[in-house]
């Protein structure tokens, strides 16, 4: 008789997974530029994931167009003040910013679910332990702690995507944690305790699956942090260095062409500019359609 109960719970816990899955699009198709930014950024990260082999020019290559040339069939964006085909250097830098953006995120991701998920759980020492450790990397101002870190650690590609993971986990972890509080107070949690559930096969099994949907928000709005991130620390010259092409450090290597060959700080702007918007529009947009109070409109 427990196991049909708590069956039963579990079958009427809001949000199923399965309607979740069939639901999500209907739904985010009602938010029209959410919608619109999903596939504006499937476009984007296919085409600088996959141009690169199309296009045969190597971003370090010098051509014989020669420095600062202008738009031609073989060079559509022109060429760099060293004579490198710009095109290619806005496919492969893109390719790096957006990996850097998306491993930023996973980082954060585990780090904050993991802290933020034990904390709401477990609560008494574990909760006082790492919430306070989370008010602790609250209170150091973000940017500041990632120049130093990087300062003192070095630009390496995974150094950059680390200390942006360590800025970033600290907001998923305060969602995590206050979602994990309300989940553990309903009444299939509770059937899972008395059936004699462990406490880790409660957690990951019935209230992470809960969460998830706060947890997908906030990695769309971690991946659009990382890439600002990224960019401006780029642009300060402590992110990845050249030649390895970003557009960050593609926007600082062009600010002394800005009046001769605008173009050059004017594409990797643009494209940070309206990724990172493409991004925050869709984290609102899932966030609405992730909501349990949309289902009800």
């Amino acid at each position: 008789m427990l196991g049909a109960s708590i069956k039963e719970d579990m079958e009427e816990q809001p949000l199923k997974k399965e309607k979740r899955r069939f639901v999500l699009l209907t739904r985010l198709k009602q938010n029209k530029v959410a919608y619109l930014s999903l596939w504006f950024l499937v476009v984007v990260h296919a085409v600088v994931f996959i141009g690169p082999v199309l296009w045969p020019l190597s971003p370090d290559e010098l051509t014989d167009a020669g420095a600062l040339a202008g738009w031609t069939l073989h060079h559509p964006f022109g060429t760099d003040d060293l004579g490198r085909d710009v095109f290619a250097r806005m496919l492969h830098g893109g390719r790096v910013t957006l990996l850097v953006g998306l491993c930023a995120m996973l980082f954060s991701l585990i780090i904050g679910t993991i802290i933020g998920a034990c904390a709401g759980f477990f609560g008494k020492v574990v909760e006082a332990v790492l919430m306070r450790i989370t008010e602790a990397m609250m209170a150091i101002p973000n940017f500041f702690f990632v120049l130093v870190a990087l300062t003192v650690l070095g630009t390496t590609p995974f150094m950059v995507v680390l200390v942006i993971a360590l800025t970033g986990w600290v907001e998923i972890a305060r969602v995590v944690y206050g979602e994990t509080l309300k989940w553990k107070e309903y009444e299939f949690v509770e059937a899972a305790h008395a059936a004699g559930a462990s406490a880790k096969r409660i957690l990951l099994k019935y209230v992470v699956p809960q969460i998830l949907p706060s947890i997908i928000v906030s990695g769309t709005l971690a991946i659009a942090w990382a890439i600002l991130t990224e960019s401006a620390i780029s642009y300060l010259g402590l992110g990845i260095q050249p030649p390895t092409p970003t557009w960050g450090n593609m926007l600082q290597n062009s600010q002394q062409y800005i009046w001769t060959a605008p173009i050059l700080g004017v594409l990797p702007g643009v494209a940070i500019t309206i990724v990172v918007l493409a991004y925050n529009f869709l984290g609102d947009g899932l966030r609405d359609a992730l909501d349990p109070r949309f289902a009800k409109k």
